[in-house]
């Protein structure tokens, strides 16, 4: 066998740079970009093969390490877990500033490739600068912390390892029930050693992400199901982009005229103006979609973990006999709440399942009340939304601007705060698959980081960020990288002087407004006027361009220069921090199972008397 000597650092990035992907349109590197923040760790071997290799997956600079691993995250989904963001930092606090980052992949099931330096080996130099030594157990680093927020764990003491490590890794990367970030740890002398290495491990691998079939007794079974079903409803989940099974979800939907509500994740599976698109489900969703799923008899849960905010905490479903048809690649999503697994790829089982329904179609009935709430819902956005003579609008307003002037394909990217259920509910999508709302981790900061990555995904079209003062102040560094890069966001600033959702939620519950808004902080230095942020003259000084808007009214030209600027355009606009969207659904929320205060009391009672429709497992 033939052999090639090489060190650790050279022989990691030769082989990533190898694997190749077939997506739907062409063969690409399946590493498209690197992120990197160089410190001791990462800098004197794997640097200097990351330059290298910049032909086949260029290195970006990041500000920080968590927003860079966040970029990559975001980077994964635009490309539909098709492509994969490497993100590399330093031994210590480097390496710690991406677990949160870690985080946001692992509850999104994305793909991310985590390389981080790590202590000694040997031993020999310890304490090294930035180790946090383990009196009991010297083998434990910072790294040891990516355990909990990785799909795959290890940490490379010999050379020889990658020949195992890194197809796994990747394997775990690719797997549509098991995505998630892969994470790999790397000692700063082992990255230095060298082996020889089989020149067979280097060949150009061309991989694609597997299709598992669903087994014909479970797609019997679940037609069986269907056939019987009066009122029956799609919930529409990620996975169906994953799948690139949208047209198959159509067609399925249309063929038997069922309902489609979406999930957070697959929120514009269907264009808004599809009839049968019923709206999104849950306490951040819509009247309609949540009538609709307290009526179902059968629920047809597509590529969906069915997180609480889709399921109202499991109060959602009304209907004591619903069965619950979940069809998902994963086994531990398809089995929750006692439902009929098909364990399956989306796209591979909608077809089959269609041709197994034959012209089962639902009840007239059944479609006019989908129809009519439907109906509803479009109504109540509309109001929502519709532009009015004010200098302080609200979230929904400032969203009914962007989805009127924003191009069809633009993306749109959020989390965190109030801006995802705002977003959820008064959306409509022209496009499919340009909705990025963050909102399985909910990670403050990921909006800027997330668009950055989205930019580079997405080089054809603009990226609108929607971000909160607070989320602003977490995390805005990439402004500056997405200027420095050359790509381009739309980023608007929504300024409510606090963390107003979560203001709402301590109200709601009954206690007194404290910590949130700026003014509720008792810790605030008194004066006779409050201090604000300047965000627009700090956008300016990251290098974008930037502009506040003083009034609704003037919005939409400030949006048409952003649109026209040659780089990051950051506009700012201050909320009405009392107007919220709302629905009529339920979410559990840790209150207290005693108080003596009134208030408390009363959001308890309210509380326990919509637990009463919560399912219990079964």
């Amino acid at each position: 066998m033939e052999t090639v000597r090489l060190t650790v650092a050279e022989a990691l990035v030769k082989y990533l740079a190898a694997q190749k992907i077939q997506t739907q349109e062409s063969v690409e590197p399946l590493f498209g970009c690197a992120f990197a923040i160089f410190g001791h760790g990462n800098v004197p071997c794997l640097g200097q093969q990351l330059l290298n290799h910049q032909d086949v997956f260029p290195t970006w600079r990041g500000q920080n390490e968590q927003s860079m691993a966040l970029a990559a995250t975001a980077y994964a989904k635009a490309n539909k877990r098709q492509r994969i963001g490497i993100a590399t930092s330093s031994v210590g606090p480097g390496a710690a500033n991406m677990v949160t980052a870690a985080g946001v992949a692992h509850s999104n099931r994305l793909p991310l490739l985590l390389l981080s330096g790590d202590t000694f080996s040997t031993r020999l130099p310890d304490p090294v600068l930035q180790q946090t030594e383990h009196f009991h157990n010297p083998s434990i680093t910072v790294n040891d912390s990516f355990k909990a927020v990785t799909r795959y764990w290890d940490r490379i003491t010999s050379p020889a390892q990658l020949l195992q490590s890194l197809p796994q890794a990747i394997a775990t990367m690719l797997d549509p029930a098991d995505c998630g970030p892969a994470f790999i740890g790397l000692p700063q002398d082992v990255q230095g050693y060298t082996f020889d290495f089989p020149e067979c491990f280097f060949e150009e691998k061309i991989h694609r992400i597997r299709r598992p079939q669903p087994e014909m007794v479970d797609l019997e079974a679940a037609a069986e199901i269907i056939r019987g079903a009066k009122q029956p409803v799609i919930i529409t989940g990620g996975g169906v982009f994953y799948s690139h099974a949208t047209a198959e979800l159509q067609a399925f939907a249309e063929q038997h005229q069922i309902p489609v509500v979406e999930t957070i994740a697959g929120r514009s599976c269907l264009t808004w103006d599809h009839p049968l698109n019923c709206g999104p489900i849950g306490p951040t969703g819509s009247d309609s979609a949540n009538a609709l799923a307290a009526q179902a008899d059968v629920v047809i849960a597509i590529g969906t973990r069915l997180q609480d905010f889709v399921t109202g905490s499991w109060s959602a479903f009304r209907n004591e006999a619903m069965q619950l048809i979940s069809i998902n690649t994963g086994r531990f999503d398809a089995y929750k709440h006692r439902a009929l697994p098909v364990i399956a790829d989306a796209k591979a089982s909608i077809t089959p399942l269609t041709q197994l329904l034959g012209d089962y179609q639902t009840d007239t009935s059944w479609q006019a009340t989908a129809s009519q709430e439907r109906s509803a819902w479009l109504g109540i956005v509309e109001a929502r939304t519709a532009a009015t003579d004010t200098s302080l609008p609200s979230y929904a307003q400032i969203i009914g601007q962007v989805n009127q002037l924003a191009a069809d394909n633009d993306r749109i990217v959020t989390a965190a705060g109030g801006l995802p259920a705002e977003l959820n509910m008064n959306w409509l999508a022209r496009s499919r698959g340009n909705f990025d709302v963050e909102f399985g981790f909910s990670c403050m900061g990921y909006e800027v980081a997330g668009g950055w990555g989205a930019s580079i995904a997405c080089p054809d079209n603009d990226v609108i960020v929607l971000v909160g003062d607070g989320s602003y102040l977490i995390m805005n560094s990439d402004i500056y990288s997405s200027v420095l890069t050359g790509h381009k966001m739309i980023v608007i600033v929504c300024d409510n002087a606090g963390f107003a959702v979560i203001n709402k939620l301590q109200k709601n519950t009954g206690n007194d407004a404290f910590n949130n808004q700026l003014r509720d902080c008792t810790t605030v230095r008194k004066q006779t006027e409050l201090p604000r942020v300047d965000f627009a003259k700090h956008a300016e000084s990251l290098g974008a361009h930037s502009e506040k808007v003083g009034h609704l009214n003037d919005f939409a030209a400030a949006f048409e220069r952003a649109k026209a600027a040659d780089r990051t355009a950051v506009i700012v606009v201050d909320i009405d921090e009392t107007q919220w969207s709302s629905v009529d659904a339920w979410w559990e929320v840790g209150l207290p199972q005693a108080s003596e205060k009134p208030s408390v009391q009363a959001a308890m009672a309210s509380w326990d008397e919509g637990r009463q429709h919560q399912r219990k497992g079964v």
